[in-house]
């Protein structure tokens, strides 16, 4: 697949966790961690955490709600993937490559964007602006619009590379697992540290230093290699791009070939996906409320959280990673479609048992774990269907997939439990509620069991790798 052949490919007698241990000295290894970190920087920034500078700066609710819309850009960005697919980035993709390019040009808008958030301020008033006044949270509004966009095109141009640079389905595992990791501990940041943060120094300065961790990101870049496959596509292509063929290859071929290749599973395959981690979307908006109702402190969520759960969702992902270097990307995703529903029945247990630390703690732990090995399944498995000259536009249109049917239906969740209230008292609701996110799992797992059975020839892009 590429000409970055690592030392495990070169040495066939090397087997098991000894091949675990050549991938894990590759470069790329350290530069899909630092990707990860860069790619998980700026979705909590124009989201949850953003939320809490607007409520302290006395926004009301509802703009707060308009604003969260914002985040639409990373269940879209299926719709210019054909861009990143098939175009240089301007000035830096003949410098850098196509995927470095992209990546480059992307982390420098995140950073400029984040820097303008901070220095705007959600506030409402007007702001002077080469002499024009214009509305003051409207235009932070809208450079929160430009770190979303430029941060879901990240993502777009990572997982491309994450995809080519692998020279096997054992490593593309190992990558997966990685940038996962980086991706975690980012949120870590900008999701708990920066609140820390935030409290000594304020908010503009932490979202400055935010941006400066984009820093790494960059950093990444040029320590990553352009993949051998993306080279050689963007030489092949780039001259008859303008062209009505060149269009059509860039637009309407990568769904053409999805399709193509994968025939009459393709459609199975998309609903999968879709409903693969729809439990865990459909439980997540009524967490927080839920430890509130049960009488658990902030406090404690949060150290628990920062403790036990981080270092829980470390331990799910490792074991995924090894897991799908070890047995393959069907055996992953077949124990990923148990364990993520499996954890909601431990939340529907925390319900009725109480607010008791050390079984909170464990429900914590179990569920951090659980959600980190199913998120990797899934990304392992999705990267896995995509074609190469197409890896950009397919995997985002698959990632698209996995995410717009539970945004949608994790606003009815709230709707869920004051229903199941009614002759019941409020925590026997939630545990009824949580059971019955677990069920919404089944059809997953039947879906994925069909896919195995299915089992098609191996090869890195192939359907499914065993």
């Amino acid at each position: 697949m590429t000409s970055d052949v690592p030392s495990a490919a070169r040495q066939p007698e090397l087997k098991g966790w000894r091949l675990v241990a050549a991938n894990l000295r590759e470069p790329k290894v350290l530069a899909m961690l630092l990707l990860g970190f860069s790619s998980g920087i700026p979705i909590y920034l124009v989201g949850n955490t953003l939320g809490f500078w607007m409520r302290e700066n006395a926004i009301e609710l509802s703009t707060i709600g308009f604003l969260s819309w914002v985040g639409l850009a990373y269940s879209l960005k299926f719709l210019w993937a054909p861009l990143i697919d098939k175009l240089d980035a301007p000035l830096l993709g003949r410098w850098l490559g196509r995927r470095r390019g992209w990546m480059l040009l992307s982390q420098i808008v995140v950073a400029l964007a984040l820097t303008g958030m901070a220095l705007v301020q959600p506030v409402q008033g007007e702001l002077m602006l080469v002499g024009v006044a214009l509305d003051q949270l409207l235009v932070f509004g809208g450079l929160a619009l430009v770190v979303a966009f430029a941060s879901a095109t990240q993502d777009i141009v990572i997982d491309a590379w994450r995809i080519e640079i692998a020279s096997s389905n054992e490593q593309q595992g190992l990558l997966t697992a990685t940038s996962a990791l980086g991706y975690r501990g980012a949120l870590l940041v900008t999701d708990a540290l920066i609140l820390i943060l935030a409290a000594h120094i304020g908010w503009s300065l932490s979202y400055e230093v935010m941006a400066a961790l984009m820093g790494v990101g960059m950093l990444a870049t040029f320590l990553a290699r352009e993949p051998a496959a993306s080279t050689q596509v963007a030489a092949a292509t780039h001259a008859r791009l303008l062209s009505p063929e060149g269009l059509y290859d860039a637009i309407v071929a990568p769904f053409v070939v999805f399709f193509r290749d994968h025939g009459r599973w393709a459609l199975l395959m998309l609903l999968a996906i879709s409903l693969y981690r729809l439990p865990d979307f459909l439980l997540g908006p009524m967490a927080n409320p839920f430890y509130a109702d049960l009488g658990m402190d902030k406090e404690t969520v949060g150290a628990v959280r920062g403790t036990f759960g981080l270092a829980a969702t470390a331990l799910g992902i490792a074991a995924a990673g090894l897991c799908a270097l070890r047995f393959g990307f069907f055996t992953t995703l077949l124990a990923g479609a148990v364990l993520g529903p499996g954890s909601n029945l431990a939340f529907s247990y925390l319900a009725l048992h109480g607010a008791d630390p050390g079984v909170f703690t464990a429900v914590m732990a179990i569920d951090n774990f659980c959600n980190g090995f199913a998120g990797v399944a899934l990304i392992g498995y999705m990267s896995s269907l995509t074609n190469i000259g197409y890896t950009a536009t397919q995997y985002a249109l698959l990632s698209s997939f996995y995410a717009l049917p539970g945004k949608v239906l994790k606003g009815l969740s709230g709707v869920a439990i004051e229903h199941l209230e009614v002759g019941r008292s409020l925590l026997e609701a939630y545990s009824l509620f949580f059971a019955g996110t677990a069920l919404v799992g089944v059809p997953a797992l039947l879906l994925c069991l069909i896919l195995a059975v299915r089992r098609p020839g191996a090869g890195i892009n192939a359907p499914a790798v065993e």
